[in-house]
């Protein structure tokens, strides 16, 4: 077996490589909800989000340019939030669009294991940037589908606790829950991701070194 050696790019050339991505499909949109919350209301608010996340989507596929993943996620996330909202006015079911939004997250990942299109490999191309060639290979590709369905279980176990503590605590403990909740699944979904990344290689014998935030200057 000939040793292959992967390097993944530091973490600030990560963060640069990412940060557009995450600026166009998650703080602009909320920066436009609540302006319109302010200006239009609660329903212009919801549409100003939706109506800009299609926008993006629109012009990459006129410009033949690559959609990228979590984009397509918070266009998922955003249609789902804006049609439960105008089918009810109820607080409980306005705070369930996000569980819901997270449940169909976890769908998608399901739904791209089994047409072996791994979400999991779109996304990493969003936030780090490989080489075709290593999105290509075979031991890769098999990782990606297996990670695939652990962020299927960790988006819905997320789900989950979420509607347990809207149903059982205060709605200002919930809200702190909640937060507290989602962010440390993600990270530790993340970190294990990373790992098991850098074990899996290396038993195919590919060398993986896992990212700094620079990357050490030879002398």
């Amino acid at each position: 077996m000939t040793s292959v050696h992967m390097e993944i790019p530091d973490l600030r050339t990560v963060a640069t490589h990412a940060a557009p991505r995450i600026i166009e499909s998650t703080v602009v949109p909320l920066g436009l909800f609540l302006l319109g919350l302010r200006i239009l209301g609660v329903w212009g608010a919801m549409t100003a989000g939706l109506v800009w996340v299609y926008a993006l989507i629109l012009i990459r596929v006129c410009l033949r340019r690559r959609v990228p993943g979590v984009l397509l996620i918070g266009a998922v996330t955003l249609t789902a939030r804006t049609i439960v909202a105008m089918a009810s006015h109820s607080v409980v079911v306005y705070f369930l669009q996000p569980s819901l939004g997270t449940m169909l997250i976890a769908g998608a990942f399901l739904f791209s294991v089994a047409i072996n299109r791994p979400l999991a490999g779109r996304l990493a191309a969003d936030f780090c940037p490989l080489p075709n060639e290593v999105h290509a290979n075979t031991h890769v590709r098999t990782f990606f589908r297996q990670i695939s369905l652990l962020w299927a279980f960790t988006q819905a176990m997320n789900a989950a606790v979420t509607v347990y503590l809207l149903f059982s605590q205060s709605l200002g403990t919930f809200v702190v829950l909640r937060t507290v909740v989602s962010t440390s699944t993600t990270l530790v979904a993340i970190v294990v991701s990373a790992l098991w990344f850098k074990r899996s290689m290396r038993r195919h014998g590919i060398s993986v070194q896992l990212p700094t935030w620079r990357r050490a200057v030879a002398a």
